[in-house]
């Protein structure tokens, strides 16, 4: 590995501790974002290059995590719709993931799921017939089907 990925690395290992350390995380309004290893700080609501994550979705990662594990969102083809979520609890960041973080829990979404999924919300619900993630609020998508799993995009 060259000198530059072993830093990359390095930067991508931090930020993912820092994702994890509690007592730096002073406010809900702030959220940090990692991009590449280079950190960035946004207001809630001030930039649409960001996936918010709602106080339930928070909720239940924080029970179902473990230590320097995440949630990664994606998007990919197929579906009733077009488009679909997958969403798989995970441990490694790529050099192209966005890390999203609320109050010590964090959402990791690559570059071109990113396009799909900016300025939308990852929400958890539980219902009587099932409890799931799901993306809500997403303003990249027109359609969507019943289940709530698939989705079509605004052209």
């Amino acid at each position: 590995m060259t000198a530059a990925g072993l830093v990359r690395k390095g930067l991508l290992s931090a930020a993912v501790e820092l994702c994890w350390r509690r007592e730096l995380l002073a406010s809900r309004i702030t959220r940090r974002c990692f991009s590449a290893g280079q950190e960035t700080e946004s207001k809630s609501g001030a930039s649409q290059d960001t996936v918010s994550i709602s106080d339930s979705c928070v909720q239940r990662l924080q029970k179902i995590l473990e230590k320097d594990e995440f949630l990664r969102v994606q998007v990919e083809g197929g579906g009733c719709s077009g488009f679909q979520y997958k969403f798989i609890l995970d441990k490694t960041i790529e050099p192209d993931d966005r890390v999203f973080e609320q109050d010590g829990v964090c959402i990791v979404v690559d570059s071109d799921s990113l396009v799909y999924l900016k300025g939308g919300t990852v929400d958890y619900s539980e219902e009587l017939i099932r409890s799931s993630f799901h993306v809500i609020h997403n303003p990249q998508a027109e359609h969507g089907c019943s289940c709530g799993s698939s989705f079509s995009i605004k052209l």
